[in-house]
């Protein structure tokens, strides 16, 4: 099933603005990374790591679902279907990883804004270069995903060519 262009339109403007914003939280979180490790003062150093698990669960998780979600919807309402083509359906491997990463991340900032908030933990303690290494990888892997829905590389999945074939023929799968 496909949808008329309007509908086409904003579905694919609704999940590159979620997928942009998920992009520019990701680097929200790297700058407050940055920050926990350069920082000399406690309270900027212990506030960094605090403000990583509000961020990671009102911003990052809203965001990475609402991107996958707009993904399968636009895949599956339009001519590229969801599993038709090789390069969307590593785009939604990538997009399923990362937010299942950032899921169970998400724990770790929870450890993280833990020993943060105990004012009697050391600052070595309180320092992490996990969460701007995870955000480094993030922001690649979402990188990698925008480059194939930009170049679109040719090639068919064993579905997708079923499928043309089938319809070449008259024939619905």
């Amino acid at each position: 099933m496909t949808v008329g262009p309007s509908v086409r339109k904003l579905l694919l403007t609704a999940h590159i603005t979620v997928t942009v914003g998920w992009m520019g939280a990701i680097g929200c979180v790297l700058g407050l990374a940055v920050l926990g490790l350069a920082a000399e003062d406690a309270g900027t150093v212990r506030g960094a790591y605090l403000a990583m698990e509000p961020l990671a669960w009102w911003v990052l998780m809203p965001l990475a679902l609402a991107s996958l979600l707009t993904g399968i919807l636009q895949s599956l309402l339009t001519t590229w279907g969801l599993l038709r083509h090789y390069w969307v359906v590593l785009k939604l491997l990538i997009t399923l990883f990362a937010t299942v990463v950032l899921l169970m991340y998400t724990r770790t900032f929870a450890a993280m804004a833990e020993v943060a908030a105990d004012p009697a933990s050391d600052l070595g303690a309180v320092r992490n270069p996990s969460p701007g290494l995870h955000a480094v990888l993030a922001l690649l892997l979402l990188l990698a995903a925008t480059v194939l829905a930009v170049y679109k590389p040719k090639g068919l999945t064993g579905y997708g060519r079923l499928r043309r074939g089938n319809i070449r023929k008259g024939g619905m799968v």
